[in-house]
């Protein structure tokens, strides 16, 4: 009777195992999409992450191509500037020399009338000595 006692125990046994590995197979499948579900959600934050930088990127590209029109702008308007300064520089230079002439005509004036009262003493002391005239 033990051998057939053994058979059944042996049967037993083997479905045991057999439950065992299968057990053992679907904590392995299960630990895997365990791991394939971790690598999806990390997979999906790297993409998340790669966007954020792209977009940064963009940010820091648009914020460099505004500042090189300031600075483009800047150039042009200090440009402008430095035309305009040589332009009232010559202006100055215009006005000043017109000053000048006008203070040198009005110098030559002066000594004209100047030499108009000499003139005009001269006769007045003439006429002065000339007894005929009194």
């Amino acid at each position: 009777m033990p051998n057939d006692r053994t058979p059944p125990e042996e049967d037993r046994q083997q479905a045991e195992g057999g439950r065992q590995k299968a057990e053992d197979k679907r904590e392995v499948a299960e630990s895997a999409r365990d791991d394939a579900e971790q690598f999806r959600r990390l997979s999906e934050e790297a993409r998340e992450i790669r966007d954020h930088h792209r977009e940064a990127l963009e940010a820091i590209r648009q914020e460099r191509e505004l500042l090189r029109q300031a600075e483009e702008a800047a150039r042009a308007a200090g440009e402008e500037a430095r035309v305009a300064a040589e332009a009232a520089r010559l202006a100055t230079m215009n006005a000043v020399h017109a000053t000048a002439e006008t203070l040198e005509k009005t110098l030559e004036n002066m000594k004209v009338v100047e030499e108009m009262r000499r003139t005009l003493r001269d006769i007045i002391a003439v006429n002065k000595l000339d007894p005929k005239t009194h």
